[in-house]
């Protein structure tokens, strides 16, 4: 019997067409597909974990994933042999073998992502699906400010969805950024963790402060309420890209 690998593999997707990562009974999936492929390369139904679940519609630069296999394909291999069965909207950049304990989830120290608004009065034809779009103008100075408050460790509560089963919501905002180039704007977070909508809610809660609805002190309030109902709404799953999974 050969012996079983471990291999970790980035991936980099566009998620416009998708139900999410996670397998689902109705609607196509990135995990599916990547699985369905692995079975036509390797002819084993391997599990493939991924670093994180990211919503129907989130694109990924850098998503990381594993599954064993006692396939005898190369390392260097591998990547362009899943290519070859995977949609153009999903490609294998990097496949490695790793150590047996290494978990794509679990070995995870942290995750960066990108939230990007296309700021014209006009929506963007060709950056539609990897934007979101906000017509009123936004001042970035005043964004910038407002993500200050977010630094450091806090109990996220307010910047989660509702109906998520997480009992710990403190997580730690390593650094947060915003870039502005032209009518694009990029919201860059880096965290050890983040919950379910979190970055969405972050970027819905800065463009509020971009348009003079909220300052930094109202956002520091709404973070030590910890009420949803006092951040701002969740924006658009089209703007958010999984840029970095940290080990």
């Amino acid at each position: 019997m050969a012996e079983i690998r471990r291999i970790k593999i980035t991936i980099e997707y566009d998620g416009s067409r998708y139900a999410g990562w996670q397998i689902q009974p109705n609607g196509d999936t990135i995990q599916a597909e990547i699985e369905n492929a692995l079975f036509a390369v390797t002819g084993e139904r391997s599990r493939v974990h991924g670093a994180g679940r990211t919503d129907a519609g989130v694109h990924a630069e850098a998503q990381v994933a594993h599954f064993d296999t006692q396939s005898s394909v190369p390392d260097e291999g591998f990547a362009l042999a899943l290519n070859a069965f995977l949609p153009e909207d999903i490609r294998v950049t990097e496949a490695e073998t790793v150590p047996d304990d290494f978990h794509a989830r679990f070995s995870a120290k942290g995750k960066v992502y990108a939230y990007r608004i296309f700021n014209r009065r006009t929506a963007s034809a060709i950056l539609r699906s990897t934007t979101t779009s906000v017509k009123k103008a936004l001042d970035v100075g005043e964004m910038r400010e407002a993500a200050e408050t977010f630094l450091g460790r806090h109990d996220f509560s307010a910047f989660c969805a509702a109906n998520t089963a997480v009992e710990d919501k403190v997580r730690t905002i390593e650094s947060l950024s915003i870039e502005a180039e032209g009518p694009l704007i990029t919201i860059t977070v880096e965290g050890d963790g983040f919950l379910y909508n979190m970055v969405r809610i972050m970027a819905g809660t800065l463009v509020d402060a971009g348009l003079g609805k909220l300052g930094p002190e109202d956002v520091k309030a709404i973070i030590e309420s910890k009420d949803r109902l006092r951040a701002s709404a969740t924006m658009s799953a089209s703007g958010l890209i999984l840029k970095r999974v940290k080990y």
